[in-house]
């Protein structure tokens, strides 16, 4: 699972990172969490670095947010396989068809994530990173439905980070979600799936090729760091450099 992540990657930096512009200002967040605005550059507009609510919210759902998805059964699961395979799989004619939500492939930025360790005393959050912190890409799919109306909207969204979007935008909403799959074996130590992490060179084959499961692959551990955090970034409220410090656990 990723339930949090950070991005405090300069923007500039992450613009000559990844070959693209953002659309909007960008503020780091060091906890990014479900329903916030994160930062994604998706196949329809690879040039560009958007914004898009985490969490798929699937009209047959019961509410809840879909912040991840199996990387194993990404083209048999229902809310999922038209995102991935790139185009709407509805089966009940033309007019359905034809008002299926736009979906696709995306790239999720990210320069660490969180995991929670059960101890004796409570869950102990850790960071997972590269050494160096250098950003990366987490494999992605989005989707872009009219928004639900405001008896529906609930969640995180009014927490701090991520990126700043107008709050009366009545267009189209636009989600995603984020790939995991089994981990390496530094992150096995901490929970049993991590996310899709894409090698630069597999980037722009997630967003484009017509078959890249060969590119999901547990990332190499031996660049990869583990440390524990402070227990503040259990609630999304806080954002804050602090959170990115290691602690004693």
């Amino acid at each position: 699972m990723c339930g949090r992540y950070s991005l405090f990657t300069p923007p500039a930096d992450l613009e000559d990172r990844f070959d693209a512009r953002f659309e909007r200002a960008f503020t780091p967040t060091y906890n990014a969490a479900p329903s916030q605005s994160v930062a994604v550059v998706p196949d329809e507009a690879p040039e560009t670095i958007r914004q898009f609510e985490w969490g798929f919210s699937p009209p047959w759902g019961d509410g809840d947010r879909l912040i991840n998805a199996r990387a194993e059964s990404l083209s048999e699961t229902r809310a999922f396989r038209s995102a991935y395979e790139g185009r709407p799989t509805t089966a009940g004619g033309a007019d359905e068809l034809a008002a299926a939500p736009a979906s696709g492939r995306c790239l999720v930025l990210a320069d660490g994530f969180y995991e929670w360790v059960p101890t004796e005393t409570g869950n102990q959050p850790y960071r997972i990173a590269f050494e160096d912190d250098r950003p990366f890409a987490m494999a992605g799919l989005w989707e872009r439905r009219e928004p639900p109306s405001a008896d529906e909207q609930a969640g995180l969204d009014a927490f701090g980070g991520g990126i700043d979007e107008p709050t009366d935008d009545p267009g189209p909403c636009e989600t995603v979600t984020i790939v995991t799959m089994a981990p390496n074996e530094l992150v096995a130590e901490l929970h049993d799936r991590m996310p899709a992490i894409l090698s630069p060179g597999a980037e722009r084959r997630w967003l484009r090729a017509e078959d890249p499961t060969a590119d999901l692959e547990p990332h190499p551990a031996e660049s990869m760091t583990a440390y524990p955090v402070s227990t503040a970034v259990n609630s999304p409220a806080a954002d804050d450099p602090s959170l990115v410090e290691p602690v004693d656990a």
